[in-house]
């Protein structure tokens, strides 16, 4: 069934900072924005317990509060927001043509403007008290928590690119990095690599991973077992982060638009327009490089300029 009759301007799924940053210039435009929640209202930054780098906030906020503040801000401009996940779409291929967002079993929206704005989720190691200690020493992003860790140890997980930049990032302030890979070699780019190992105060431990995380309310440390060795080694430290990759929610967009290899959607170099008419992404869906909240609330207002553009232009 169709829960309006009337085709709307602008739909936007999700709802972390570039749903609700698109959101915000959507509305302010008068495009009347539905904004769907999605399965995790406020993304990830409800699991981020401070946030300390996103501008204007000198004392930092809570991930908590910050969304709410989003999630006001575009109330206030009466964005409607749909407390439900989008489990369906079929986009046109036409220039202004409607594209139909089903949700909560058959109900069905149709817009002729869509903003993707549903994020990626992190890998995790399926393991005890990882989820439980989020936010309380266990993270995925060293430039968002890696500040309040200056001076103790703690330990990345990976050997790919991005555990090596958080590794080299930490190493400024922390003062003790371990490295946990789980094989006998990293996967990191050579120059990456190069600028890695002059880091002194960064112990490599290979063949490697992580079977238990000690700690009663929060992380105190890890257990680490050596599958080469069979030897296991009990490691003290404040913060635990975890560079393993990250999978973005395109599941429902998988053969209605052009995703990369990773399953990221793919958007015109410096713009936030897909290969379907209408229809933009915003946010990590579209970033497996920076992942930022700052940086996921440009494209968020990007694509609703985008969008602008297209209906009316």
């Amino acid at each position: 069934m169709f829960l309006k009759k009337k085709i709307q301007d602008c739909v936007i799924i999700g709802s972390g900072p570039s749903g609700y940053s698109a959101a915000i210039y959507a509305a302010r435009a008068d495009m009347n924005p539905i904004l769907f929640t999605g399965f995790q209202p406020g993304g990830q930054l409800t699991t981020t317990t401070v946030v300390d780098n996103y501008l204007g906030f000198s004392e930092g906020i809570k991930g908590v509060d910050f969304m709410k503040n989003c999630k006001d801000q575009a109330k206030r401009f009466n964005t409607e927001i749909i407390n439900h996940s989008v489990n369906h779409v079929i986009l046109s291929n036409k220039i202004r043509g409607n594209h139909r967002i089903f949700f909560s079993t058959e109900k069905c929206i149709e817009s002729k403007g869509l903003i993707i704005a549903t994020g990626s989720r992190p890998k995790f190691l399926g393991i005890h008290k990882e989820k439980k200690f989020l936010g309380l020493g266990i993270s995925f992003c060293a430039t968002c928590d890696g500040f309040f860790h200056k001076e103790k140890n703690v330990a990345v997980i990976g050997g790919g690119d991005t555990a090596l930049e958080e590794a080299i990032f930490l190493s400024k302030f922390c003062k003790k990095v371990y490295l946990i890979v789980r094989k006998d070699h990293l996967k990191a780019s050579k120059i990456l690599q190069k600028i890695f190992l002059k880091k002194n105060n960064i112990d490599t431990l290979f063949c490697s991973k992580i079977t238990e995380i000690i700690g009663d309310n929060f992380l105190e440390g890890i257990n680490i077992f050596n599958h080469k060795t069979k030897t296991n080694k009990i490691v003290l430290i404040s913060g635990l982060f975890i560079a393993i990759g990250h999978i973005p929610n395109t599941e429902i967009f998988r053969n209605e638009l052009d995703l990369d290899e990773k399953g990221y959607v793919i958007v015109q170099k410096g713009r936030t327009i897909t290969s379907k008419p209408g229809v933009f992404a915003a946010g990590d869906v579209q970033d497996p490089i920076y992942r930022q909240a700052i940086t996921s609330a440009g494209t968020g207002c990007m694509a609703a300029l985008d969008l602008e553009k297209y209906l009316y232009m």
